[in-house]
């Protein structure tokens, strides 16, 4: 090997290690867009959640305030069908 096809060498080693670096840093900054995506998509979930069970408890209590109802008498949901459960 004579000293062009050294610089060749370390020119072309010296590329290769800079599109690596450049490529882990993309996919460095997917993965943290990722990443914060799902953790965004987890807190709306759990704020869903937090939500829903309110729903639950109040329905809980407006049903407590009202009596509980006659086993015989299905419930009904918002729209007036029968829920799944009823089936």
């Amino acid at each position: 090997m004579d000293g062009h096809d050294a610089d060749n060498t370390k020119q072309s080693a010296a590329d290769m290690t800079a599109f690596v670096q450049n490529l882990l840093q993309q996919m460095q900054s997917r993965f943290q867009t990722m990443s914060e995506s799902i953790m965004g998509k987890i807190d709306e979930m759990g704020n869903r959640i937090d939500e829903l069970e309110q729903s639950i408890n109040d329905l809980r209590a407006e049903m407590g305030q009202e009596g509980s109802p006659s086993p015989s008498t299905p419930l009904k949901g918002k729209d007036g069908s029968k829920s799944a459960e009823d089936n």
